[in-house]
């Protein structure tokens, strides 16, 4: 890992660990700069599509992080990533050799940002690599696979981190904060929903095979997230109804719409709404008996919109996937702990979530969790 001296620091956000500032604080401590100069996490993207370039551009803007190589089945794509970002030949891998990566000294991590199904696997030959793994969400398309990727990583002594972007987004810590300072009280109820109409159908989201399921594991899983980092509990059991209004697009297996509902051992309950056929669910609403958050756009790209019965949510938006690999940098390389988990355990949880889920939806009982 090298250094990268003389640049200005553009996002003031410390290595994970956010000092819990007042609001104002907040605007000062993102945009004055500093020098950096310290170790750097060098990235190799795998899987070149529209989320990958989305993180590859945020990264360009990062001091902590830098994109070195790529990993992708398609030729054409590489060579045009290595025009736009001047990536060596040697740091560049297919589908097939990317275990080569383990005698390749110029490349720390790979984010692996493909399909759901494929995560599995490849994460494990990353890991066998010696390479940390960062893994975009849901790391898995079952409980059992990201036990098994946790375990893998482990077992190689590399990091296991999930794209989970939201949990350093200003506006969401804030809320955290006000949260843990008991500033709402005590949280009597959640609201999320999550979603949007889905376009073209042949699409790999829409394939089970492929994404393990539909909209719960694309859209809905912010939503679950979402509850257990503003409520700050583990929820204790799920209920769960599913519509299908076209199953020729939505075919079996492959959720169209769930409405599920969980409770919480603070006596909070929660009610969510997950979709690929409904526009505008973007929203968190959060209510204490002291007062209330409310979250919309909730974990779109941003800027991200709040307000909270103190008044309009004022942190300064920030490029999410440029704030995440910084502090992911900072994780991996100085053992940072980040205020919201971001490691193979936390995405675990959220997978036996969405297991449970899909048993409710489909046995109409309420299901029992254990996180």
């Amino acid at each position: 890992m090298d250094s990268r001296r003389d640049f200005l620091q553009k996002l003031g956000l410390s290595s994970i660990v956010l000092p819990f500032v007042p609001l104002s604080g907040w605007a000062e401590s993102l945009i004055e700069p500093e020098t950096y100069d310290g170790p750097v996490l060098r990235v190799a993207i795998m899987g070149l599509g529209g989320y990958g370039s989305r993180v590859a551009d945020a990264m360009q803007s990062c001091v902590k992080a830098k994109l070195v190589g790529v990993i992708s089945g398609t030729p054409s794509k590489i060579k045009n990533w290595q025009d736009k970002y001047a990536i060596p030949e040697k740091n560049c891998y297919n589908y097939q050799n990317f275990d080569q990566i383990k005698d390749n000294p110029d490349i720390d991590a790979v984010y692996v940002i493909t399909p759901n199904a494929l995560h599995h696997d490849q994460v494990i030959r990353v890991a066998k690599a010696g390479k940390h793994v960062i893994c975009e969400k849901p790391m898995a398309i079952s409980p059992k696979e990201g036990q098994e990727m946790i375990d893998a990583c482990k077992k190689a002594n590399v990091k296991l981190l999930v794209g989970y972007r939201m949990h350093f987004e200003p506006k969401t810590l804030e809320v955290i904060r006000m949260r843990n300072a008991g500033e709402f009280g005590k949280v009597m109820f959640f609201q999320g929903q999550c979603g949007f109409k889905i376009g073209d159908p042949t699409q790999w989201r829409l394939n089970k095979q492929l994404a393990g399921g539909g909209s719960m594991m694309d859209i809905g899983i912010y939503a679950i997230n979402g509850s257990r980092y503003m409520i700050g509990e583990e929820p204790m059991w799920v209920t769960a109804q599913e519509t299908k209004t076209n199953p020729q697009i939505f075919k079996e297996g492959v959720d169209e719409t769930i409405q599920f509902q969980m409770g919480f051992p603070g006596g909070a309950v929660a009610s969510y709404l997950s979709s690929y056929n409904i526009n505008y669910l973007d929203r968190f609403f959060l209510s204490g008996e002291k007062g209330f958050a409310e979250m919309q756009p909730s974990t779109g790209y941003g800027p991200i919109k709040g307000r909270t019965h103190k008044g309009e949510l004022t942190q300064p938006h920030t490029t999410h996937q440029t704030v995440q690999m910084e502090e992911m940098a900072g994780i991996i390389l100085e053992g940072k702990e980040p205020i919201v988990p971001v490691n193979g355990e936390e995405g675990l949880k959220d997978l036996k979530i969405i297991e449970a889920i899909y048993l409710a939806a489909k046995t109409g009982k309420k299901i029992p969790l254990k996180l």
